[in-house]
């Protein structure tokens, strides 16, 4: 087992908070009962594993099932049996690897397409709901902080190889609307 880094100096006051506020944000975000209500809204009824994958494969070109693992930090059993299902309901496909014609890469069908895109959308309407008394320059300001962040986060990500963490793989390009 690895063992932890060590802290050359204490840790800022302000990223302790930053920490609290993102552990906060996490749990409200992946508590089981709104995900059933974000799915609800969206008419869409797909567990958490699935969304995550579905979301992972509308942000890249098609990938590999083993790309997809190192990606979302699960093992590559579980991407093929959910890939499997989803496969089975029509949310994605499989399309040669253009590398390698033996090997296949996994992209969404419009199903997908379509159920990412309502998850995305009542997601969207929520959040504004719960943002709606922010500026539009604060917006724009939290937009740009969260991807810096994002970014900073995967750049300083520690190799797999190491820790058993994944290395996220790089972050894909986002513009950032404002307000």
């Amino acid at each position: 087992m690895p063992t932890p880094p060590q802290a050359a100096a204490p840790v800022s006051s302000h990223v302790v908070e930053i920490e609290r506020a993102l552990n906060r944000i996490a749990y409200l975000t992946n508590r089981v009962r709104q995900h059933e209500r974000l799915m609800a809204l969206a008419g869409v009824p797909l567990d958490r594993a699935a969304v995550a994958l579905l979301r992972r494969i509308a942000d890249a070109d098609p990938l590999r099932p083993g790309e997809l693992a190192v990606q979302l930090g699960v093992e590559a059993s579980h991407v093929t049996r959910q890939v499997q299902q989803l496969q089975k309901a029509g949310y994605v496909t499989r399309v040669p690897d253009p590398d390698d014609r033996r090997a296949q890469r996994i992209q969404l069908a419009q199903a997908g397409r379509d159920a990412v895109d309502r998850i995305s959308e009542a997601s969207c309407r929520g959040m504004q709901l719960a943002l709606s008394e922010w500026s539009p320059e604060e917006l724009q300001q939290l937009a740009t902080l969260f991807h810096r962040m994002v970014d900073d986060f995967l750049r300083h990500a520690v190799d797999d190889e190491d820790t058993g963490a994944p290395t996220g793989g790089p972050a894909p390009e986002r513009p950032v609307a404002g307000g």
